[in-house]
């Protein structure tokens, strides 16, 4: 790792960014960030590795850079420019950590404490597909991987240790438990739920909406995606999800009372003007960041945000207290290791420590010899001088070696393995494959 180089994370969140600006700031396709990203590390040669996060609660910029203060302000420039934002304004909402703070809320993100909903397991995948997204295009490199590989480590040991994902939740899950809890007070029989979208967060909803009794009547702008979906859900539960036209949304939407809907549409697509009187009540959850429900004007219809599902999160956290605390001393730990970890990875430490084993053989196998008459006492020294040298012309060449490979990619899992094979570090963190694994991505 260059000395000089640092960890920068900016993070606009549910904790410092109203939805609207969220909406704004977010990213609508992997396209978008692409071109984002390089304009960045175009304009700004300071940018080392660049990852770019976003989520229906939260955009964030993980950055591996020389002057982590002066790219803050470029960063938050750029993304104001884009978003028709207010530079000045996204400056003083912004989260801003550098070097071992960044590597800390790094790690809060992956373990999910920094989640709404404390404990959920969804981040971590949308963490995974974001470093995977940017490892394939180019924009992370050894730095970061090295941060994204520990963080799911942290997070691993957060899950172990700890309770916090017992019962795992999500915002999904505390969407439909709460819609579930308001039609029981409304005395509402028939569980019938109009779900729209066949993602990642529609087929989470499907799922805890199944999971509850509910038939679920689901539509989405690709109709085979949406019966892909249906099919995988119903072999589970058999005839429980029904698939709708898209061209139905404004009829169903009138005709039953709980409407879930969660897509990757940049705007509103159930629209204010669909809406039409009805004699029953009716909850509606928008799950989407940018919101795809227009505000109703007709009353009778109660609509939720992912925002509204705040109090959970103080629920959340108020039941977790002991296992929060726990975690984060976990966290505070990695957060330690890491940049320990970071520091053993030179190949100095390495080449030195080779040359002290061959020096401390040598020696012992010498005195042995000398203790069982193999050797007279009076040759020591000379018989010192050649073993050193034996023992240098030997790890010549596997020196240098080691020095070329010392700043490329695949030097991590080279030097922890040399490590490992040697015993040099008893406690190595071995990097089995340098793409962070992510090739479990859906698992």
């Amino acid at each position: 790792m260059e000395q000089t180089a640092q960890y920068l994370a900016i993070s606009f969140s549910h904790k410092n960014t109203q939805i609207a600006t969220r909406e704004k700031l977010a990213f609508a396709s992997n396209e978008s960030i692409k071109e984002f990203l390089q304009t960045l590390k175009n304009q700004n040669p300071d940018i080392l590795e660049i990852l770019l996060l976003s989520t229906c609660n939260r955009v964030e910029i993980y950055i591996y850079t020389h002057n982590a203060e002066s790219i803050t302000d470029k960063v938050t420039t750029a993304l104001a420019a884009l978003k028709d934002l207010s530079d000045s304004y996204l400056r003083e909402i912004a989260d801003v950590y550098i070097q071992e703070g960044a590597v800390h809320h790094v790690f809060c993100v992956a373990s999910s404490l920094d989640s709404i909903v404390v404990g959920e397991t969804q981040i971590a995948g949308q963490l995974k597909s974001a470093y995977k997204f940017c490892f394939d295009n180019g924009f992370c490199g050894k730095g970061l991987t090295r941060l994204v590989h520990f963080a799911f480590r942290c997070a691993a040991q957060v899950r172990n240790a700890t309770q916090i994902s017992q019962n795992a939740v999500s915002v999904a899950s505390v969407a439909v438990k709460k819609a579930s809890a308001i039609l029981e007070n409304d005395a509402i029989k028939d569980k019938i739920a109009v779900v729209i979208g066949a993602g990642e967060m529609g087929a989470l909803l499907s799922k805890h909406l199944l999971v509850c009794g509910y038939r679920i009547l689901l539509l989405n702008r690709n109709k085979t995606h949406a019966q892909t979906l249906a099919q995988t859900l119903n072999a589970q539960t058999p005839n429980s999800v029904e698939v709708r036209n898209f061209s139905e949304l404004s009829t169903l939407i009138n005709q039953y009372p709980l409407l879930l809907v969660a897509t990757a549409a940049p705007s509103h697509i159930v629209l204010d003007s669909m809406i039409e009187p009805s004699d029953f009540k009716r909850f509606w959850f928008d799950l989407s960041v940018p919101r795809n429900i227009q505000p109703p004007s007709m009353e009778g219809i109660t609509l939720f945000s992912v925002d509204d599902l705040e109090q959970v999160m103080h629920e959340n956290l108020a039941n977790r207290k002991r296992n929060t605390t726990k975690a984060y001393e976990i966290i505070g730990i990695y957060t330690l290791e890491f940049f320990k970890w970071l520091s053993s990875l030179g190949v100095e430490p390495v080449i030195k420590k080779l040359r002290d084993m061959a020096k401390d053989a040598s020696l012992r196998e010498l005195d042995r010899a000398i203790k069982k008459g193999f050797l007279p006492k009076e040759y020591k020294e000379n018989v010192a001088k050649i073993l050193h040298n034996a023992f240098n012309i030997f790890l010549h060449q596997p020196t240098i070696n080691i020095k070329k490979l010392s700043d490329k990619e695949e030097a991590d899992p080279i030097i922890e393995a040399i490590k490992g094979v040697f015993g040099i570090d008893d406690e190595a963190i071995l990097i089995n494959r340098y793409k962070c694994e992510y090739d479990t991505i859906l698992n």
